[in-house]
């Protein structure tokens, strides 16, 4: 069931002919009254039958008088966040529902349920939990995911203040990616040619000054792609970055170092840029959340460009709590409206996989439930895109081409054959052209201005799949990051801050969607993935 064909009450427009109506409103309230231990509404969630099921901890309870006295005796679980929610018809008047948890300590429980209609509305006629504790991923060739190992003492600028001891983020270990200035080392690039050629820097970077008086400590100088043109992981200099939650796969590019670095565990933070979808896709393919800030409200100064029109300064996080924490330290004071509406765009996800499809439903109703959101349809994009993503690409690659062309025709030989052409496809452009493409970009801007107001925010995949895997051939590459830059160049075209979430998951593999809000609007988002449920929130 995906919500092409299915809108719950509660998730959206309700379509009471459907055989499912109403039953995400039961199953809410039950996982309300399940954490606050109230147990007269448990006891009323449970069909009253001496045949009524619940199983957990390889033990079967027979009978809705059994399961009552269990919940009289025990104490709420917990705190604890339903990731991924699927429903499933079985008959007109039985639904399957599938709720995917996960327990701040780790833990992973599937929950599945069986709910009946009766006259009385929905009841839960057999119930099973199950659950797991998931291995720490670890990184098995540092020397691919770090160009400098750390930790690196950074020393002060003269006139600027000394970490503070007590700081946010104190004990915090920050992978930096290697575009990023460090006072008393070179900004790599991706690149050996590059750092060969480049100086001993003699300030830090304004956002890792930041985040250093704030208590971190820099755990390294991580991997980018070759001066963050590309979204693979890949460099003719140092190979591919691993993927440490998805062995034998891309790790994302272009801030594909402090992705691996965090979700290896080498880190708990990760600072990159993010140009065109550069710290969305390594947190899609390694399962993290990301944000790409409004353009232009943090700080780019010490950072390596690519191209400015669109070059963001962005962080990576396994946990939304720290990259809330982090980003309250970068970003304006300034705050939006609450999230409250969630634009499903049908038409982008028409192209997608069915496995991405059904994955990002399932996220994206388990999202809209927890924290009391609306998902409604989008209008149609998706022939826009067609449109607004090659005038995006003209104005990258001329921008790329000016910024670093010279060194490209130096050392084109030292880099990835890839890579060399999208900067060249910037050195045919004319003047002409790209003025066009400014102008297509400005009517795109005007038009997503209209349909991301203060309170609204669109919803779609961060990626158009998993990780890709390392011996993918080069023609079915190309054809994932053309999927993949229709969904990520809305948000960059326009300038539009972009919070990535992973909690859609694709056979054993993460994928992550996105949140895409008005301007300005970064801390609505940071709020809405931080947002506790209502009986938490009282």
């Amino acid at each position: 069931m995906t919500l092409d064909n299915a809108v719950p009450t509660g998730v959206g427009a309700t379509r009471p002919e459907q055989p499912y109506h109403g039953v995400l409103t039961a199953f809410w309230d039950y996982e309300r009254a399940l954490l606050t231990a109230d147990v007269p509404s448990l006891e009323r969630w449970f069909l009253a039958d001496p045949e009524t099921l619940r199983s957990a901890g390889g033990a079967t309870l027979v009978g809705a008088d059994h399961i009552t006295q269990l919940r009289r005796e025990q104490s709420a679980p917990g705190s604890r966040r339903i990731e991924r929610l699927h429903l499933r018809t079985l008959a007109p008047d039985t639904v399957l529902v599938v709720a995917e948890v996960t327990r701040p300590d780790g833990t992973i429980t599937a929950q599945t349920q069986i709910w009946l209609r009766t006259a009385e509305g929905w009841r839960v006629r057999a119930a099973h939990v199950s659950g797991s504790t998931p291995a720490t991923p670890t990184i098995s060739e540092p020397d691919r995911v770090w160009r400098l190992a750390g930790p690196l003492p950074v020393e002060p600028e003269p006139g600027q203040p000394a970490p503070d001891p007590s700081g946010p983020l104190t004990g915090v270990r920050l992978a930096v990616k290697d575009l990023f200035a460090l006072r008393g080392q070179a900004i790599g690039g991706g690149s050996a040619r590059w750092l060969a050629d480049s100086p001993v820097q003699t300030a830090t970077a304004a956002s890792v000054r930041t985040l250093l008086t704030a208590g971190v400590t820099v755990a390294g100088l991580a991997h980018t792609d070759e001066l963050a043109f590309s979204l693979a992981g890949v460099t003719a200099s140092y190979g591919a970055v691993p993927n440490p939650v998805a062995p034998g796969r891309v790790s994302g590019g272009s801030s594909s170092g402090p992705a691996a670095a965090v979700a290896g565990h080498a880190a708990d933070l990760g600072i990159g840029t993010d140009t065109a979808g550069s710290i969305r896709v390594p947190a899609s393919y390694c399962g993290l959340y990301g944000l790409r800030p409004t353009h232009g409200v943090i700080s780019t100064d010490g950072v390596l460009p690519l191209a400015p029109s669109f070059d963001t300064v962005g962080l990576l996080a396994r946990d939304p709590g720290l990259l809330a924490t982090a980003a309250d330290l970068l970003l304006p004071s300034s705050s939006g409206l609450p999230v409250d509406v969630l634009l499903r765009p049908a038409d982008l996800l028409d192209s997608l996989a069915p496995d991405v499809r059904l994955a990002f439903d399932s996220a994206a109703l388990a999202l809209a439930g927890r924290t009391s959101c609306r998902i409604e349809p989008a209008p149609e994009l998706a022939e826009a895109v067609e449109v607004w993503l090659p005038a995006f690409r003209a104005v990258q690659a001329a921008e790329a081409w000016q910024a670093h062309g010279e060194f490209v025709q130096r050392a084109r030989n030292d880099l990835e054959p890839a890579v060399v052409a999208r900067f060249e496809a910037g050195r045919v452009l004319t003047e002409a052209a790209v003025a066009e493409a400014r102008e297509v970009l400005a009517a795109a801007r005007a038009r997503l201005a209209e349909l991301l107001t203060p309170g609204v925010a669109l919803l779609l995949p961060a990626s158009s799949s998993p990780a890709l895997p390392l011996d993918l051939p080069a023609d079915q590459v190309d054809t994932a990051r053309a999927a993949t830059l229709r969904l990520t160049c809305l948000a960059s075209l326009a300038g539009l801050p972009s919070v990535a979430v992973p909690t859609m998951r694709v056979g054993p593999l993460p994928m992550a969607f996105c949140l895409v809000g008005a301007a300005g609007t970064d801390r609505s988002l940071l709020e809405l993935i931080n947002r506790p449920p209502p009986w938490e929130a009282a």
